[in-house]
């Protein structure tokens, strides 16, 4: 007990220390480390007015607009970014709209939306996606079927496909209402339109003497940088600039070589020798091209190919080539060649087999309505009542087939040989047509050819130098300043991209780079970079600006600002030489300037006939208190000083209009401006934090 009450009473204070230590290790460790942590990254990528969008509900939108974009193509790296764009775009304009609504008290119901789909005049939206595109017309039928059956939908997506619509008409309507409540409070006055036809009723004929600015030497102006400063801080609208970078950079690409051509020529030639012998066309081309093989026929004037002469007069069987096409080396193959007509007017009733009707079935239906359509029935009628293609169901089932166009084989070589007049049943993978052909136009030369092509690429040689020589590069530079002096010591060639800006992702002169843009935000200026690696080249980089959001810095654009004050001190020169001219005669002889005349002189347009653009010489020459009687002050215009007299004026001979069409012209063009601008207005107006370039 005796050891045990030493420890107490020796180490007690330091137990108690190491304790309270633990304890505030532990509060630091969640602080800094847990999941509300100081430093824990923010996985915000932007903020309008304090409403935050998350990386994650971000990148969810962009795969969801991904997925719509895949189901009618590729999605590449330009697409991607358009996304990221207009997924963006959406966000800023749902919140800054939805604070906007929320205000004004504007909102949409449920009994709203419902008569948007199932009302006299449904929502444009509703229209846009239930609208037939071969014949443009609204499909009412098509868009209450799918209403009734949304439940019978085991996966849930005409469901989850109804509600992003009932949303999207909902955004829609609260737009509209919104719009409707601004446009509406455009009013133009009478007296005003009254005011405007007549100050544009009158041309002035004006006599004037003109001091150009020229006449000065700039060399005789002297400015320093306060003045210049104060320029801009006086014009700030003029000088607004965003956030950007500055890079310049020396690219090595890795084109191919002569070898490399050379290597592509013979493996052309091993493979036209095959091309010429082959019995399969179809599979050896699909093998080899990167031109997949086309099983049809062109009308001898659409093609569209270099060399096209020597193309289109082969011989069957015979084969022009190699030549080049862009970055390929094209094969053409004559594989057939026959008159055909250019275009084939059809019409044509189907009976489809793909929902699970019975091909016997099908067919029987298909046999009894050519039987009632060569026995006088309307052809337009049996389409409308028995026709399963929505692509010509509105229209009669009409079609017009080219040699080009896209139609299942069957359908298509009855189209081209069968004659006019003539009615035929034709299966093909989508079931019975009843096909009838109506005309027949231009009879000529249609070709089959094949296309075997391949890229001329850069040996794994040629790019192992380029990579070398960049590499090389960039293990020289430490700064700009030795990044400089080895592009002058190697003779590169230098190229700068300029303004870019935190979310781009394409250089001018290398493409897609947004590695290189990422890099232009992370890095200190003057920092030189590594190699880039994009595609066909390699890049090496230096930082040599950084722009701040804000008012553009009198170094990027102290040629413009020099120019402007330097007229502004000219002005105020040439008009304490001429003072007060008690006539032109009086102007001319301070100035050594010429009298001359301009006419046609109209309120409503700032430019002048032979001076261009002068607007407060336009407006001087319609001054009530000099009239045609004084001399004006002396006037600082873009070009020069002038001194001006109205000598008369004169009516336009235009008709007069009448004043309520003048203000519902007027007020037509502010609505149209307003729905443009609005919404950037508000933007303007609001708080917005772009982080997006943190992420991508």
């Amino acid at each position: 007990m005796s050891v045990i009450q030493k420890i107490r009473d020796k180490y007690a204070v330091v137990i108690v220390v190491v304790i309270c230590l633990a304890i505030v290790s532990f509060l630091l460790q969640d602080a800094f480390f847990g999941r509300n942590s100081l430093f824990r990254r923010s996985t915000t990528v932007g903020k309008v007015n304090g409403e935050e969008l998350d990386v994650t509900e971000y990148q969810r939108l962009i795969q969801e607009q991904e997925n719509n974009y895949r189901a009618g193509g590729s999605v590449d790296e330009q697409t991607r970014q358009t996304i990221r764009e207009q997924v963006w775009n959406e966000f800023l304009s749902d919140k800054i709209m939805e604070e906007e609504y929320s205000k004004l008290g504007i909102d949409v119901t449920e009994a709203e939306i419902v008569d948007q789909f199932n009302g006299k005049n449904p929502n444009p939206v509703v229209v846009q996606n239930f609208t037939n595109p071969q014949t443009g017309e609204f499909n009412r039928e098509t868009m209450m079927q799918i209403l009734r059956n949304v439940n019978q939908d085991p996966t849930g997506q005409t469901r989850e496909g109804l509600r992003r619509l009932e949303v999207a008409v909902g955004k829609y309507q609260k737009t509209q209402k919104y719009g409707a409540l601004i446009t509406q409070a455009v009013y133009y006055p009478k007296w005003m339109a009254a005011q405007q036809q007549q100050d544009n009723s009158q041309n002035a004929t004006v006599s004037y003497v003109n001091v150009p600015y020229a006449t000065i030497p700039d060399s005789t102006i002297q400015v320093n940088d306060n003045e210049l400063n104060k320029f801009i801080q006086d014009h700030k609208s003029l000088f607004k600039t965003e956030e950007a970078r500055k890079v310049e950079y020396v690219s090595f690409d890795a084109l191919p070589s002569g070898s490399d051509t050379a290597a592509a020529l013979q493996q052309m030639a091993e493979l036209k020798t095959e091309m010429d012998t082959t019995h399969d066309i179809e599979g050896f081309i699909n093998r080899n091209s990167e031109i997949k093989y086309y099983d049809g026929y062109v009308s001898k004037s659409a093609v569209m190919v270099p060399n096209k002469d020597s193309i289109v007069n082969l011989p069957v069987g015979g084969i022009y080539g190699p030549y080049v096409d862009n970055n390929y080396l094209v094969l053409a193959k004559m594989v057939d060649r026959k008159n055909m007509y250019d275009t084939v007017k059809v019409r044509h009733i189907l009976i489809g087999t793909q929902t699970g009707l019975a091909d016997s079935v099908a067919k029987a239906r298909i046999d009894s309505i050519e039987k009632a359509v060569r026995g006088g029935a309307d052809f337009k009628a049996m389409v409308a009542q028995y026709s399963d293609d929505p692509g010509s169901k509105n229209n009669g089932g009409e079609y017009e087939v080219t040699p080009a166009t896209t139609f299942v084989k069957e359908f298509k070589d009855f189209a081209f040989e069968g004659s006019k007049g003539q009615l035929k049943v034709v299966k093909t993978q989508f079931g019975y047509h009843l096909i009838e052909i109506m005309e027949q136009k231009n009879l000529g030369p249609a070709l089959k050819v094949a296309y075997l092509s391949k890229p001329v690429e850069a040996s794994k040689e040629t790019d192992s130098k380029a990579y070398a020589a960049a590499s090389e590069f960039a293990s020289e530079n430490r700064d700009q300043k030795s990044f400089d002096k080895n592009v002058q010591a190697k003779g590169y060639n230098k190229r700068i991209a300029d303004n870019l800006r935190p979310m781009d992702h394409v250089i001018p002169g290398i493409g897609q780079a947004r590695e290189l843009v990422r890099w232009a935000y992370e890095a200190k200026k003057g920092d030189a970079s590594q190699v880039f690696t994009f595609e066909d080249k390699y890049v090496v980089a230096v930082l040599t600006g950084i722009r701040e959001e804000g008012l553009t810095p009198l170094e990027e654009v102290r040629p413009q600002v020099e120019a402007e004050v330097k007229k502004h001190k000219k002005a105020a020169q040439l008009i304490a030489k001429l003072q007060n001219p008690a006539s032109l005669d009086a102007a001319a002889k301070a100035s050594s300037q010429p009298v001359q005349q301009a006419e046609g002189i109209n309120f409503g347009t700032p430019f002048v006939p032979s001076l261009g653009f002068e607007p407060k010489v336009v407006g001087a020459s319609f001054n009530k208190s000099w009239g045609t009687a004084k001399v004006s002050a002396p006037i600082e215009g873009n070009a020069g000083v002038y001194v001006i007299k109205v000598n008369s004026y004169q009516p336009t001979g235009q008709p007069v209009q009448e004043l309520d069409n003048v203000r519902q012209a007027y007020e037509q063009s502010m609505k149209g401006m307003l729905g443009q601008q609005l919404f950037e207005v508000l933007k303007k107006q609001s708080k917005i934090q772009d982080n997006r370039a943190k992420f991508f």
